[in-house]
């Protein structure tokens, strides 16, 4: 149907593998409607679009609504498009059961945001002395190129905003998959802060 489906982080915990503890991730998986299909004649692509986490018709606006009621799906806020697998059909229901334990999957999210962040924690300068008296603790230091180009090169590592991006952890290892509860357990941590919205895919690299 798809290769993946849409989920929220719930935190993380440990549980005991065969012989040694395991740090895990739990993550709400599904489960997703299919709302719509994309198809090359139509739309010059394939793919198959996702809903996730039902609200209020009040908090939508006229044309997602118009375009949930369309494909007779309930009011979702999150919609999100996957590569499609097989034959799936506007209606269906796509479940954590669709991973097992042993797979392999990527996981993609929002990285915690860090507001701006000076050079030391942005981009791990060293910085200066500690000791009293050198004046230069944690400043970036000398960025110039000389008389030429008599500027400041593109791509600089300099203080700024820091965090808040879309970041991929590839290749995380399925623990547990519950489909009576719609909880996936993958092994190690995953971007983003708790209860934030994360995408679960068939890991490329399986």
């Amino acid at each position: 149907m798809t290769n993946g489906l849409i989920g929220k982080k719930l935190g993380m915990t440990q549980v005991f593998d065969v012989s040694r503890l395991t740090p895990v991730t739990i993550i709400e998986a599904g489960p997703c409607r299919v709302v719509a299909i994309k198809t090359k004649e139509r739309d010059q692509y394939e793919a198959v679009q996702l809903s996730f986490g039902e609200v209020k018709e009040r908090k939508l606006s006229k044309s997602e609504l118009g375009h949930l009621k369309k494909n007779q799906a309930a009011p979702s806020r999150i919609l999100r498009e996957f590569k499609k697998d097989g034959n799936p059909a506007v209606g269906q229901v796509v479940t954590v059961g669709m991973f097992q334990k042993g797979d392999w999957v990527d996981v993609i999210g929002i990285s915690k945001g860090k507001g701006f962040q000076g050079v030391v924690k942005r981009h791990h300068y060293a910085g200066g002395p500690e000791s009293h008296g050198s004046m230069f603790h944690r400043a970036p230091g000398s960025i110039g190129a000389s008389s030429f180009p008599s500027r400041v090169w593109k791509g600089k590592t300099l203080p700024g905003h820091m965090g808040s991006e879309r970041v991929t952890v590839q290749r995380l290892k399925v623990v547990e998959s519950r489909s009576d509860e719609n909880l996936l357990f993958v092994r190690g941590a995953i971007p983003g802060a708790i209860s934030g919205l994360v995408i679960v895919r068939k890991s490329k690299k399986s």
